[in-house]
């Protein structure tokens, strides 16, 4: 699932900044993992693993297009996103180089605003900026349907892994308890995910390339 607004976007984008566009329809290859898989998932409902096909599908095709023209593909998450999770393993990760692994969504926002200050015409068109972020991997969904307010998420996440303040001490900073247990345990959760992103640049003080490095198989958390 692709809205038309993001298609709109992507080529205005694509145009502003000269380079190619274009769309690569991935309903076939989705339809057939489906057929494939039938025997295995039977009538299970439908869940985040159907929405997830489709962006293994788009990666398996940028790195068709990679291996063909030798490009190198971007990896598109940004370090909110990879803390949590909030990524696709082997979909929206894949690439040889990400970009934005070490820099907060928030400040993701202030950098597009920045780069358009810098030119008369604005290189990132409004609507990409100021649109509700989303996974679009169903029609309507959008990221606070499963994640805190990234302005809250920041903050917390700023707590957790740049101060290495424990989930009591996140809690008396005046956050919701709930909301900060939830983002603690998806940190904690998604380390092996991000043991397998690409690499990146580290502009904050604690990157989880190297400064913070998480047991991947540690059952213990903060609520034990």
């Amino acid at each position: 699932y692709t809205s038309q607004i993001s298609v709109e976007d992507a080529a205005e984008q694509a145009r502003r900044m000269g380079v190619t566009f274009g769309i690569a329809e991935i309903h076939s290859i989705v339809n057939s993992f489906m057929q494939t898989l039938y025997p295995f998932f039977g009538n299970s409902p439908a869940d985040a693993t159907e929405e997830n096909l489709q962006a293994r599908a788009r990666g398996t095709l940028l790195m068709g297009l990679s291996n063909k023209f030798g490009n190198l593909v971007l990896s598109t998450g940004n370090k909110s996103e990879l803390s949590v999770g909030y990524c696709t393993l082997y979909g929206d990760m894949v690439g040889g180089f990400a970009v934005l692994k070490d820099v907060y969504k928030t400040i993701v926002f202030e950098l597009a605003k920045y780069r358009n200050s810098l030119s008369e015409t604005p290189v990132i068109p409004e609507r990409v900026i100021t649109r509700p972020p989303s996974a679009e991997l169903r029609p309507d969904q959008k990221d606070q349907d499963s994640l805190p307010a990234y302005d809250v998420l920041d903050a917390i996440l700023y707590a957790y892994i740049e101060e290495d303040l424990g989930q009591a001490d996140i809690i008396a900073k005046g956050f919701d308890k709930e909301v900060v247990e939830k983002v603690i345990r998806l940190v904690d959760r998604n380390e092996y995910k991000r043991r397998q992103g690409a690499i990146g640049p580290r502009i904050t003080s604690r990157a989880f390339s190297r400064e913070r490095r998480y047991p991947i198989v540690n059952g213990w958390t903060a609520n034990d």
